[in-house]
């Protein structure tokens, strides 16, 4: 043994070191407010403080339903620095929803800001929250402690909490089409791992200027943050989304490096006001949440003279990346895995099949979660055990590696259409819809037929000023794709329903064309 154990570094080392070393750097911006590292390392250790003066324990679960906003951050890291469990909320989801997760995991403690504040005293006064701590941002007065002023009671310095690697960091609710959707527990191990190997996938550098420009709350939005930790970088929030809100952030703040979903990347490259910022500062920018049209992939690197990099990833724990320098000869692909993980393609009867086969997805690596929180079920569902009994995280998404061992996303298992016996992937048809001039984004899915079980329809919103003539569409598709792959109809919408990281609700579009006639 060595004769100097050198102690496990973990988000609370991280920031102290950070409020230490880089004292009057900026480590967050939102807005006019802004907070150095100094001052975050001290908020999060005042709350800290706070949470555990109030009776919440290490090990106890705090649920977060805020917008984003300086007070948000202080809030997650600040749980994590008492030994408490961060339970992020999607500020989007119902009241129904909220009480199921926080009683689903149990939180002794929930702090809130603005609305949601009066959000959650409704559902407290109806006895439906359990918690015995509320602290508000804009709160009411009975029964919650103001969020400034309990800060401003507590005592300088970081608490003395034993945290151990194994322990619980975070619970991130996936965005599922269960009624409650289940926990993913991340351990402090892993997500100092997601720290370390995302920074370097993603090109993260000392002095970086990232924005997040996405909910707190989202997985997306943490691989920002804790990248930008890890390096000593500032975190500057963008309360909303709109392309020249973020363009003008991003000249303003000099913004290096980001995370975005492909509709805001749609919207920045279709934005009539670009040429008039200066974008100069863009370093690396990552994309994720959903297949990246190759268009757009294209485009973008080059109209904002930036690297990009595709992500493909799951909050449980499976990270791909496409590096700018495999554009040109993979542009399709969405790459290879991160450092320390490996990826398998799986057969119907759980063998692997070769390359250029389509099957589930399975990954494995450091990057996994530690299972969903009371869900033994789902745990046992989501896992593959290999030849060697080493365990897999199933996807649930379908794909085939190359010979070069590059990952191409094939759908989702769930949205795959069985129609006449023959599996159709939506994804296919969609790529080949979007090649249309009137065509601004599509999805196809999956309705029931009387004659062939399901068949697929599509649904199209239409480019600003182009005419949809859908029947004109439908012909156009269905000479343009394979005969099992015909659509039945083309359904207008001004709009796709989306979950806050831009993934379209196909469930939604389903369940609204179930009960349409189209044969």
């Amino acid at each position: 043994m060595s004769w100097f154990e050198a102690p496990a570094a973990l988000l609370p080392d991280l920031i102290a070191g950070n409020g230490r070393w880089l004292g009057s750097r900026a480590a967050v911006v939102d807005g006019e407010r802004s907070l150095s590292w100094s001052e975050f390392d001290d908020a999060t250790a005042r709350l800290a403080q706070a949470l555990l003066a109030l009776g919440v324990r290490p090990r106890d679960r705090a649920a977060v339903l805020m917008d984003t906003r300086l007070e948000t951050a202080i809030a997650m890291f600040g749980i994590i620095r008492a030994g408490a469990v961060a339970v992020p909320l999607n500020v989007s989801i119902t009241d129904e929803a909220v009480a199921a997760m926080c009683a689903d995991a149990a939180t002794v403690a929930v702090l809130a800001s603005g609305v949601h504040c009066k959000r959650i005293e409704g559902l407290r006064a109806a006895g439906r929250l359990a918690a015995q701590h509320y602290i508000g941002c804009d709160g009411p007065r009975a029964g919650w402690q103001d969020f400034d002023a309990l800060l401003a009671a507590q005592p300088a310095g970081a608490p003395r909490v034993a945290i151990a690697p194994g322990d619980e960091c975070n619970i991130i609710y996936s965005s599922g089409t269960t009624a409650l959707p289940k926990g993913i527990v991340h351990t402090h191990e892993c997500r100092m791992h997601w720290a370390y190997d995302c920074a370097i996938a993603l090109r993260y550098r000392h002095g970086c200027r990232t924005l997040c420009s996405l909910g707190l709350f989202s997985n997306i939005s943490w691989v920002s943050m804790l990248s930008t930790i890890l390096v000593g970088g500032t975190m500057v929030l963008l309360r909303h989304f709109s392309a020249p809100d973020a363009l003008r952030t991003i000249e303003a703040e000099k913004i290096t490096h980001g995370s975005f979903v492909p509709v805001q990347l749609e919207r920045l490259l279709a934005a009539p006001e670009r040429t008039a910022f200066r974008t100069a500062s863009l370093e690396a920018l990552m994309c994720c949440g959903s297949p990246l049209p190759p268009e757009v992939k294209r485009r973008f690197a080059v109209e904002f003279d930036c690297q990009l990099i595709e992500l493909y990833g799951l909050t449980e724990g499976l990270v791909t990346i496409l590096a700018p320098e495999d554009f040109e000869q993979k542009l399709e692909s969405v790459g290879k895995p991160v450092l320390g993980s490996d990826i398998r393609i799986l057969g119907d009867d759980d063998r692997e099949l070769p390359a250029g086969a389509t099957g589930e997805i399975v990954g494995r690596g450091r990057l996994v979660m530690a299972g969903y929180h009371a869900r033994d079920a789902a745990n046992r569902e989501a896992t593959w055990l290999d030849a060697d009994g080493r365990q897999w995280l199933r996807t649930g998404d379908l794909g085939r590696l190359d010979a070069d061992g590059f990952l191409y996303i094939v759908d989702r298992k769930k949205d795959m259409i069985l129609s006449g016996g023959q599996n159709i992937y939506p994804a296919d048809i969609e790529s080949v819809m979007r090649q249309h001039p009137a065509v601004a984004e599509v999805a196809v899915v999956g309705v029931p037929s009387s004659r062939w079980g399901e068949t697929p329809v599509a649904v199209v919103v239409a480019r600003a000023g182009a005419p949809l003539d859908a029947e004109a569409l439908r012909d156009w598709t269905n000479d343009r794709v394979g005969r099992q792959q015909r659509i039945a109809a083309v359904v207008g919408r001004d709009m796709l329903p989306r979950n806050p990281n831009g993934k379209v609700l196909k469930r939604d579009l389903r369940r609204e064309l179930e009960h349409g006639n189209f044969g």
